[in-house]
């Protein structure tokens, strides 16, 4: 390029022009590059230079960021220059111009000699860019020919690099300013969807998202603390987080870990990272994060965690990103708190929910059972041993027929006890599908199996503090014995599709009507869990053996149930209270119940109207059924002797009786007839 005319040369009416057109870039809205340019350009009507130099200082690393203009192209020199090596760095340190008359015999600047004389620059001019407020650096203007910059020369440019650093300070306030700005702007977002969502699976992308507006970022985590563990888990909040997963556990070099535990920000350099080969670091080295900064999310009551951000950029974020990032991580520590909060409060209310629920559907189907009544021997036999067993917390396994009131004593059980103030919990494991028992025991997760749109309490979590209930006990299923016997051995479980370990104190009462030794020795029932069942066994008299009950029993429920249908039965007949003795009453107090309620339905006036011929038709059927169930049992063992109790094949005694193999034991069963009486 020709040099231009020596800045002597040019005329002061175009000077001043140059100098206005100078002064006006200070209102224009440009980026530092474009300004740059725009600065180049019209520096050239007032000075002779084929190079010009943009040395501003970085405060950050304390180095010189040189902008080079070469013709109309203007570029950042990939490298960046010590502050005392550099020209730029030199004027701007100690605030005085620096002018190289002839390059090929400047000593000083060894490496800024071999610069320019590459560009063949002989001249070279440097003045400080300093405002009242700011010193930017240098400004530096070469030139083709020796000694192009004379005295008046540098008078001339030391104002217009005072023009020059006002223009570049308008430039950086204005990119401050917009920075602030759309740092608030940021912030208003982020305190909008803070405290519009207590959802952390809503929360976290939502959050990176707002960030990345503002701070320019290539990671974005949150370090946990988990409040069982105490450990400090990672969490990752890319913008395709849709769950909170844990990544990993920070260890103490980690440096989330330093910050947390230090409760003060903490900025990391590549370079300086703890490099201890952990997880974290490994992480960091493969997706190329060379800068990261760990922020503290401090609240009242201690730190939660860490918000932790990193740059692929060597310098990472400067204060002002520094600052905004602090000010995002107070505002998210609170919404974590809140968060936190409102979850342990949301999982307390719901299952107070569903154990109310629960209780109000359980008042409102069993409230009649609420007493227990009478006062036979033996049933102040089974009432002495609950009273005994009711404070000491250990199992209690109730034995005896369907109706016999097993439930109403394990209630009577647990209001004796310890626990009464908390909840009784009830499950009938023959009452609900052996698919869904599992879930209604243990609970289930979210998307354990198909149906399971959301997460669900088990009944053992429910009856934590308090006294589950397993009606019906010999009836559960094989497969879900062993985690039965784990709650009662060491009073932890998972919920189905869960891998947390839930921890519960629970004291278990179980009832059933059946047999289960011959279930151990059939191999249908475990016999570990058996005899962690039959720590306590209590035996329910049937309502046969209750006869001097009988009387008290049917004007409790007469009295009751007249009461609830709203009318007035004053006499029972001799009658009908001898009928009521003399039957025996398969289904124990609860068939009693049944009938006694029809009795008032059907009673019009005081006097109690009993369908008794019910009773006499039912004892004849009985007698009719006995008498052929026994002629039955006759045959088969008669069979069963002929055949030496071979049950299959061709001659065995199935075939003779023409049935079915299946078929013949299941008869034998009903009938309680062993086929190995009969073997030879």
């Amino acid at each position: 390029m020709a040099a231009m005319d020596h800045p002597g040369s040019l005329d002061e009416s175009r000077r001043y022009d140059a100098l206005l057109e100078i002064a006006d870039l200070m209102v224009l809205h440009l980026s530092l590059p474009d300004l740059l340019v725009a600065l180049s350009e019209r520096l050239h009507k007032v000075a002779s230079f084929e190079l010009a130099h943009f040395s501003l200082h970085d405060s950050k690393d304390n180095v010189m960021r040189v902008h080079m203009w070469e013709g109309r192209d203007l570029k950042a020199l990939p490298d960046v220059w010590n502050v005392e090596e550099s020209v730029g760095g030199w004027v701007w340190k100690h605030q005085e111009a620096v002018v190289i008359t002839d390059v090929q015999t400047e000593r000083r600047f060894e490496r800024v000699r071999e610069e320019l004389e590459q560009r063949s620059i002989r001249s070279y001019c440097v003045l400080p860019l300093t405002t009242a407020q700011t010193r930017f650096g240098g400004l530096g203007l070469g030139a083709r020919q020796a000694n192009a910059y004379q005295e008046a020369d540098v008078r001339l440019l030391s104002r217009v690099s005072k023009l020059v650093a006002l223009a570049l300070e308008s430039s950086f306030n204005r990119e401050t300013l917009h920075k602030e700005k759309a740092g608030l702007q940021t912030l208003l977002e982020v305190h909008t969807t803070l405290t519009s969502s207590l959802d952390l699976q809503r929360l976290f992308p939502l959050i990176s998202s707002a960030l990345r507006r503002v701070v320019r970022h290539d990671y974005v985590s949150l370090a946990l603390q988990d409040r069982r563990s105490q450990a400090l888990k990672l969490y990752s909040l890319g913008h395709n987080s849709h769950s909170m997963v844990a990544e990993s556990e920070a260890t103490r070099s980690c440096p989330a870990y330093k910050a947390f535990e230090e409760h003060r920000i903490k900025v990391f350099h590549r370079k300086n990272l703890p490099g201890d080969h952990n997880d974290f670091d490994t992480m960091m080295a493969e997706q190329g994060i060379k800068f990261l900064s760990c922020i503290p999310l401090l609240t009242a009551s201690g730190a939660l965690g860490t918000l932790n951000v990193g740059s692929e950029s060597e310098t990472g974020f400067d204060e002002t990103e520094l600052r905004i990032l602090k000010q995002v991580a107070s505002q998210l520590a609170v919404a974590l708190d809140n968060a936190q909060a409102y979850r342990e409060i949301q999982e307390l209310k719901d299952k107070l929910a569903k154990e109310k629920l629960y209780l109000e559907d359980e008042i409102r189907t069993e409230l009649n059972f609420e007493e227990i009544v009478g006062e036979s021997a033996t049933l102040r036999r089974a009432l002495a041993q609950a009273k005994t067993v009711a404070p000491s917390g250990a199992t209690v396994l109730i034995l005896g027929e369907t109706g016999t009131g097993k439930e109403l004593l394990a209630r009577a059980i647990h209001r004796m006890s310890t626990r009464k103030d908390n909840s009784f919990i009830k499950l009938n494991c023959a009452a609900i599908p052996t698919g869904l028992l599992e879930s209604e025991l243990f609970g289930h997760e979210k998307g354990a199996f198909t149906g399971a749109i959301n997460q669900k309490v088990g009944r053992l979590e429910l009856a934590d503090k308090g006294t589950l209930f397993l009606d019906e006990i010999g009836d559960i299923p094989l497969e879900l014995q062993p985690k039965l016997l784990r709650v009662l051995q060491d009073q932890e479980f998972e919920r189905l599709g869960g891998t947390r370990t839930i921890r519960v104190n629970v004291r278990l009462v179980a009832a059933t009507n059946r047999d289960l030794i011959k279930l151990v020795a059939d191999h249908e029932f475990r016999s570990d869990l058996y005899y962690r069942l039959n720590v306590f066994p209590i035996v329910m008299p049937p309502l046969r053996e209750r006869g001097n009950d009988m009387p008290q029993l049917v004007r409790y429920f007469v009295q009751k149930l007249a009461r609830r249908m709203d009318k007035k039965i004053e006499t029972i007949p001799t009658a009908t209270m001898r009928a009521f003795a003399e039957w025996g009453w398969p289904g124990n107090v609860r068939e009693l119940e049944n009938f006694i309620e029809r009795s008032v339905i059907l009673t019009e006036g005081s006097v109690l109207r009993a369908p008794l011929a019910e009773l006499r038709a039912a004892e004849q059927q009985t007698e009719s059924e006995g008498t052929l169930l026994e002629l039955e049992r006759r045959h088969i063992i008669r069979t069963l002797k002929e055949t030496h109790g071979v049950i299959a094949g061709d001659r065995g005694a199935a075939a003779r009786l023409g049935l079915k193999r299946t078929t013949l034991q299941s008869r034998m069963q009903k009938l309680n007839i062993n086929r190995r009486d009969y073997l030879i």
